[in-house]
């Protein structure tokens, strides 16, 4: 996902935080009516706007918010986070440690999942192990890494073959307890725990992972309702099951999946839908008015970027680097967040956000500053830009206005020509940054899993993490990312990690942009409608008028 408290220092006994990696997902609409139905379980079915998961939902695979979404319904991990970010034990009893390195885990009893399977230990250490797995081609793999063993499993070099299948550091002692030892001390590590590569799946899932992804069997608040409907919907209905602390208050939820953001709005408004948490970019300036007390407008850990990818020729040269901070300094990040985003963003002054322990408004330097005449200075040191500077986005979200803006800063500021390229949808950007061959800066975004300076460094900059898009490889950034781990106080763990944002700033393979507030709405028929720290409907909470 491309997002919650504080990265503190909970070690004993206390379940920690996520790493959510979750690319932002496109902001569409589709122009589907959809009535509710009453439904047994109390409430009716909720109607919420979503976007079509890129990948099968699979706990290790999915690191972006159409697919995030929907896994948060279906399954609970060992932690979850409330609406402020603050994390919860749910399937964990306990999360103990005396040195930082070797956890021990215990689970709650009665946990089950909706196919009649036992959550156990071994539920949690087999789906680990899985991810890990580089077999397996998981996209959250990376964040198994700190696991002592991983490497067997899960080797760097490029063609290498795994030399283990399960990592070591993974013991299950019994159904309730199992044992995870760490490569290196990290106090932090609980706080990971919450995040989607963590869940847990049935046994079932391994006899056929493709009808798992598809079909997925889990352990949340909601089970499948039927089938996923791609392009379409994803229903979900009230899991009676269900052992933890979100227990829905509505029957269900029916996930629509839009492709254009300014129909998700026109259903809005006419109550043929009930939950919408991207305001289109049209609708900035009049959705307060017209939505009146039902409009949301609320900070959030998200912030909004475009990346390079590094890995082509033109960004491989040793004045790259320079090219990339001059079209940063061409940016005029306040007139845009003003005049395209009605005062609904604010302009980035680094990589995090400013609800994160950490977050400096000093620490980008000129860097992120509009000046022209010094863009202009360093671009001609750096022997200038040839050719054309293309920006990649989804035209199913509200992008174009924005990257049109972006691009008329850029030339008018250093006459670099600069334009938007338009992919049709989110699953078609996305597909070739995923591999590694997109030819054009793209549009990017990350939604944190708690606010934690660390959550939006680590998983979009680190070698080999599986949202760095950009391909940015610099091991004195993966140094100092480690060091801020293995940090003994939480100050000096945060100045680990802007020694570490400084590195970014230096060599520039994502240019921050603002940072985004949660903008969204409800309809008239639901009620109890809360978004949380992260950006994302309370789903749970809602109940049907």
């Amino acid at each position: 996902m491309r997002g919650k408290s504080v990265r503190s220092r909970w070690v004993v006994g206390i379940a920690g935080s996520a790493c959510l990696a979750l690319a932002l997902a496109a902001c569409g609409g589709s122009s589907t009516k959809t009535t509710a139905s009453p439904a047994a379980g109390g409430g009716g079915t909720i109607l919420a706007y979503g976007s079509e998961p890129q990948n099968p939902l699979l706990p290790a695979n999915t690191n972006e918010t159409g697919g995030g979404r929907i896994m948060k319904l279906l399954f609970e991990g060992l932690i979850s986070y409330d609406s402020a970010g603050k994390p919860v034990n749910q399937v964990a009893e306990s999360i103990n440690t005396t040195d930082a390195q070797n956890y021990t885990i215990k689970l709650k009893p009665g946990w089950k999942f909706t196919n009649g399977e036992p959550v156990n230990a071994k539920s949690f250490v087999d789906a680990w192990n899985f991810g890990a797995l580089i077999d397996n081609a998981q996209l959250n793999a990376y964040f198994f890494e700190p696991i002592d063993g991983y490497k067997e499993v899960h080797p760097d070099a490029e063609g290498a073959k795994a030399t283990a299948k399960t990592m070591k550091g993974l013991k299950v002692v019994d159904d309730s307890t199992f044992t995870v030892k760490l490569a290196t001390p990290q106090a932090s590590f609980p706080l990971r725990l919450g995040y989607t590569a963590f869940y847990p799946m049935p046994q079932s899932a391994y006899k056929n992972i493709k009808a798992q992804g598809e079909s997925p069997v889990g352990n949340g608040s909601y089970m499948l309702d039927g089938k996923w409907v791609h392009n379409v919907d994803i229903k979900v209905k009230k899991n009676p099951d269900y052992k933890g602390t979100m227990v829905a208050k509505n029957a269900g939820v029916d996930v629509k999946v839009y492709t254009d953001a300014t129909a998700g709005y026109t259903d809005l408004q006419a109550n043929n839908l009930d939950v919408l948490d991207s305001i289109p970019d049209n609708a900035l300036a009049t959705f307060k008015a017209d939505l009146g007390t039902r409009a949301i407008n609320q900070p959030a850990g998200v912030f909004q970027a475009f990346d390079f990818p590094l890995y082509q020729p033109e960004w491989k040269t040793a004045n790259s680097k320079k090219v990339r901070q001059a079209i940063s300094m061409a940016i005029d990040r306040d007139q845009i967040t003003k005049t395209i985003f009605q005062g609904t963003r604010t302009p980035a002054t680094d990589f995090s956000s400013p609800v994160v322990q950490g977050y400096s408004k000093t620490i980008g330097g000129d860097v992120f500053k509009y000046d022209p005449v010094k863009a202009k200075a360093l671009l001609a040191e750096a022997g200038g830009f040839t050719g054309k500077l293309e920006i990649s986005y989804n035209a199913d979200g509200s992008h174009k206005a924005w990257v049109d803006a972006v691009c008329n800063s850029i030339k008018n500021a250093i006459a670099i020509d600069c334009v938007g390229k338009s992919y049709p949808d989110f699953k078609s950007l996305r597909d070739p940054i995923t591999k590694g061959t997109m030819k054009y800066q793209f549009r990017a975004g990350w939604q944190m899993d708690y606010p934690a300076l660390e959550n939006f460094l680590a998983p979009l900059y680190a070698k080999g993490a599986g949202s760095n898009d950009s391909h940015y490889d610099n091991p004195a950034f993966d140094a100092l990312l480690k060091k801020g781990d293995s940090a003994k106080t939480l100050d000096e763990s945060i100045a680990s990690f802007q020694d570490a944002e400084k590195l970014l700033v230096a060599d520039m393979p994502s240019v921050p942009l603002w940072y985004s507030n949660t903008t969204g709405g409800y309809s008239e028929k639901v009620s109890n409608v809360k978004f949380d720290v992260f950006g994302v409907p309370v789903y749970t909470e809602i109940t049907k008028k």
